[in-house]
């Protein structure tokens, strides 16, 4: 991947560029689909809370990491980030198996999170991989 200047990216900016934007969009979905779950007492309102508070906080923390004054801070964030949407990912397996959400509304952000999962996995253990090539 090229930057406006033309020059090639390393491999760890590349998908720091798209996923806060990607996690950003996530999160939205998941507003939508708490408020659909919010509407009705008891249970499925309990769980929308939890969705709520783990399924945003993945992209609040992708954004904090972005601004990380070290790259200890930012494998942190990203860290905390990855958390979340595994915590996400059981909230929403929970409620399909649960029959509160709709499978067809929820599947697709099972789907989603464990993309993001992947994705950032994949970018911590670079991180942690340049950090301890640096100490040797």
């Amino acid at each position: 991947m090229k930057d406006e200047e033309g020059k090639v990216k390393s491999e760890i900016e590349q998908p720091r560029r798209d996923l806060p934007e990607r996690t950003f969009e996530f999160a939205r979905r998941v507003v939508t689909l708490c408020r659909t779950l919010d509407q009705a007492p008891g249970v499925s309102r309990t769980l929308a809370n939890q969705l709520m508070r783990s399924g945003t906080s993945i992209g609040a923390n992708v954004e904090e990491g972005q601004g990380s004054q070290s790259r200890a801070d930012f494998v942190a964030k990203y860290s905390i980030a990855c958390k979340e949407a595994r915590e996400t990912h059981y909230w929403l397996r929970l409620l399909i198996a649960s029959e509160i959400a709709p499978q067809s509304q929820a599947s697709d952000q099972v789907e989603e999170v464990n993309q993001i999962v992947a994705i950032l996995t994949s970018i911590i253990k670079k991180c942690r991989a340049i950090n301890e090539d640096k100490k040797r």
